[in-house]
């Protein structure tokens, strides 16, 4: 029982993975692994961003367990919430990564969301990067519950409660009618981020089903269970696939202990 590993500290939540409520991406190194740019000042603009991650060794690591179907997610925001972006890197054979950037200026967080093989689980490693250029910080949006992208709108339905896991229901709709032929996006049909603000911990959100499990359907509501590590202020971003094209859609919700009624507007009038 005499762990020397060093990072027995973290093991109180018992190594639950996904389950845990204590966000990930607040280090640079977790369990050996340390996520590595090869540059940490970079220009604004689009562009090649170059990174590997090392593990114990030392050695670049280049094998992966996939999870929702990818070896290795890779998100990037702004540290005031804006410009995110959810990519999948490519790998070459010495576990040197390159994925496309769009960065503005500011400081942005960078976090690799991974299985390396052998690893008891998954991590998520995050870094700052700094970009040059004149920076125009946004405030943080207040609570949101409908985002508009063009035609489409998502509504989100429940709440975060801090230290217990729950229901978000995210409901698809396209010039007001309900989206219903959803595609599937990294082996669900919908891929939910949820970030910290103050600090963008970054939680795990699972999807409730898959595509082709016989109860799973493709829309209009899209269900993810989260857990909040605390109460505060997140910022939600929904990855949805739908006519070839994929989406993004941001909330800000606050986790409070005294979680509001999933549909409060919803109980009146039902007599």
């Amino acid at each position: 029982m005499n762990s020397t590993s060093g990072h027995d500290m973290t093991g109180h939540d018992g190594h639950t993975g996904h389950g845990g409520a204590r966000p990930g991406g607040l280090s640079v190194s977790e369990s050996g692994y340390t996520l590595e740019l090869d540059a940490t000042v970079l220009p604004a603009g689009t562009q090649t961003v170059t990174f590997r991650i090392t593990g114990p060794d030392g050695l670049s690591v280049t094998e992966y367990e996939p999870e929702h179907e990818k070896e290795l997610h890779l998100i990037a925001v702004r540290r005031d919430t804006t410009g995110f972006q959810h990519v999948h890197p490519v790998r070459d054979g010495n576990g040197v990564w390159s994925v496309g950037l769009t960065l503005t200026p500011g400081d942005w967080r960078i976090f690799a969301d991974i299985h390396p093989a052998g690893h008891d689980g998954t991590l998520t490693l995050g870094v700052d990067a700094a970009v040059a250029g004149p920076y125009d910080p946004q405030p943080l949006p207040g609570d949101t519950r409908t985002a508009h992208l063009g035609e489409y709108a998502v509504t989100l339905d429940g709440g975060l409660v801090p230290g217990a896991a729950s229901d978000l229901t995210l409901t698809v709709t396209r010039d007001g009618r309900p989206v219903t032929d959803l595609q599937p996006y990294l082996g669900a049909y919908g891929h939910l981020v949820a970030l910290r603000a103050g600090d963008l911990g970054y939680l795990h959100v699972h999807p409730e089903g898959e595509p082709g499990d016989g109860a799973t359907e493709p829309g209009p509501e899209i269900i993810f269970m989260a857990a909040a590590p605390t109460a505060g202020t997140y910022r939600l971003y929904l990855d949805f696939q739908h006519d070839d094209a994929v989406r993004t859609a941001e909330f800000t919700l606050r986790a409070t202990t005294s979680a509001a009624p999933a549909h409060p507007s919803h109980h009146h009038g039902h007599h």
